[in-house]
């Protein structure tokens, strides 16, 4: 019946604006309608419903068919067009590219990604950039760890968030030593800029370059998700426990992982770095080296509960200990 109504070109326009907003109307005979109307006011009416239009293209080809079509119609429409079925079409040229290079899981980080960032939609090439460095296929993540408490990090960062912690990693960096060539600050500011939900992507399944860079992200959920990258390895481990401008809460973790726990470097970096938890110190501080036990006692850059901890321990074992 709404398909009929529709149909009839000399219907009162109060019964073709119904027929339009109405959610069980065909979209085919929305598409009709939008082909076959000479009233501006519904076409644009029409175009309201963004969600119709991108369920159904032919929608959108009907309305631009149209020479009824006001100025503002057309340039809703072809925003609509632009934002999702070229950018969609590009992306899926981009992910047969990478496939065809042998690169399928950046191929499914390309697919998946949300182009578009708190600063505006991301660059095809951009997006390109990343997805190089994807190693790790969706098969190999496991994304249990991801609690319902840690949802409320994945909400939407402000500009001015992002752009913070963008500059955040980049100090991190300097304050290392070590000096950034230009074309690593501006790969820093291309994943930062990214959304939460992608950077989370990219800790899972990126490589070390990218593990290296967002390892240091203020939101701990994007820096956890690092953690639990099955790329990851001891020596980034290590370095990691001594870094002192990341989230005690991956110092945490990785004083609970068993496999990391037997690795001495990786224990005595932790004990010795001021970010990590009071609680995972003393836990690690049995298993540290008397000879390292009588330096943490004097090391003044720790807690002084480490401190006192490790020099109680260390006269226990004694002078041979």
């Amino acid at each position: 019946m709404l398909s009929y109504l529709a149909s009839l070109l000399n219907a009162d326009r109060r019964l073709h604006e119904a027929v339009a907003n109405h959610a069980h109307t065909p979209d085919e005979a929305v598409a009709l309608l939008s082909r076959s109307t000479s009233d501006s006011a519904l076409l644009d009416l029409i175009t309201i419903n963004q969600q119709r239009l991108i369920r159904s293209p032919a929608i959108i080809e009907a309305i631009l068919a149209n020479p009824a079509r006001s100025a503002e119609t057309e340039r809703r429409v072809k925003e609509t067009q632009r934002e999702f079925f070229e950018k969609e079409r590009g992306a899926r040229q981009i992910a047969d590219e990478l496939r065809a290079q042998g690169k399928a899981a950046a191929a499914e980080f390309f697919e998946a990604a949300e182009l578009a960032t708190p600063a505006g939609p991301m660059s095809v090439d951009d997006a390109w950039l990343i997805a190089q460095h994807i190693e790790v296929s969706d098969a190999d993540v496991d994304d249990s760890w991801m609690a319902r408490e840690m949802i409320e990090g994945m909400l939407a960062e402000t500009l001015e968030q992002t752009a913070a912690n963008a500059q955040g990693v980049i100090n991190a960096e300097r304050l290392e030593g070590a000096q950034i060539p230009p074309e690593r600050i501006s790969l820093i500011r291309r994943i930062m800029f990214m959304t939460v939900k992608d950077r989370v992507k990219l800790a899972l399944k990126g490589d070390r370059e990218a593990r290296g860079i967002l390892i240091r992200d203020s939101n701990k959920v994007v820096a956890t998700g690092v953690i639990h990258n099955p790329r990851l390895t001891d020596h980034e481990v290590e370095n990691i426990a001594a870094m002192r401008t990341i989230s005690d809460e991956v110092l945490r973790l990785i004083g609970m992982n068993r496999a990391w726990a037997r690795s001495y470097p990786i224990i005595h970096n932790l004990v010795r770095n001021p970010r990590t938890p009071l609680a995972t110190s003393i836990q690690i501080l049995p298993r540290i080296r008397s000879k390292d036990l009588k330096s943490l006692s004097q090391n003044r850059n720790i807690s002084e509960g480490v401190r006192r901890q490790a020099y109680r321990l260390s006269e226990l074992r004694g002078p041979t200990g």
